[in-house]
C-alpha cells in the first residue's frame, strides 16, 4: 500500500504519477541531481522495495532523511540496514545507520535548505537554529550511509 506517512492515507494519483516519472528518469541516470533509487528488503516479505529518495551531503558523509516520517522505506531500512542506491547504471551497496537527534539535527536542517518541496511538512524554517531541529529527528529519522 502506498501511504502518506503524515496522515496514513493513500497517496493520490498525482503523487504516484510523479514518483513514477522520477523513478524512470533516475533509472536512466537523469532527473534531479541528488535523487537516487533506494532499494531495501521488505521487513516482512523480504522482497526488494524501491523508492526514489533525495540524498544530502553533510560533513563529508552522505545521508538519508525521512521528511515524511517513519514511512515504509524507513521501517524497512531499520529492519535491514543494508540498502542499495542506484542512479542510471551506477549501483552502490551501503549500510544505513540511524543517528541520534543531536547528530541528525544539522543534517535535517541541511536537507530542508536543499529540498524546498518538504518545507511544508516541518514546523521549522531552513534559517532556524540547529537546536530547533533536534526534537524533529525523533519523527523524521536520519541515517548515515557507509560502505557495506
Amino acid at each position: 500500500m502506498t501511504t502518506d506517512g503524515r496522515t496514513g492515507r493513500r497517496r493520490g494519483w498525482l503523487r504516484r504519477a510523479v514518483d513514477g516519472v522520477v523513478t524512470t528518469m533516475v533509472r536512466r541516470g537523469t532527473g534531479p541531481r541528488a535523487t537516487v533509487l533506494l532499494t531495501v528488503a521488505g521487513r516482512t516479505s523480504g522482497e526488494p522495495r524501491t523508492t526514489p529518495v533525495t540524498l544530502v551531503e553533510h560533513d563529508g558523509s552522505r545521508w538519508l532523511v525521512a521528511p515524511y516520517g517513519p514511512v515504509g522505506w524507513v521501517r524497512n531500512v531499520r529492519a535491514s540496514r543494508v540498502v542499495e542506491l542506484r542512479r542510471g547504471r551506477h549501483v552502490e551497496r551501503l549500510v544505513a545507520d540511524e543517528v541520534d537527534p543531536t547528530t541528525g539535527a544539522p543534517v535535517l536542517r541541511r536537507y530542508l535548505q536543499e529540498v524546498a518541496v518538504v518545507r511544508r511538512v516541518l514546523d521549522v524554517s531552513p534559517g532556524d537554529p540547529v537546536e530547533a531541529f533536534v526534537p524533529l529527528v525523533a519523527t523524521h529519522p536520519v541515517f548515515r550511509l557507509r560502505p557495506a
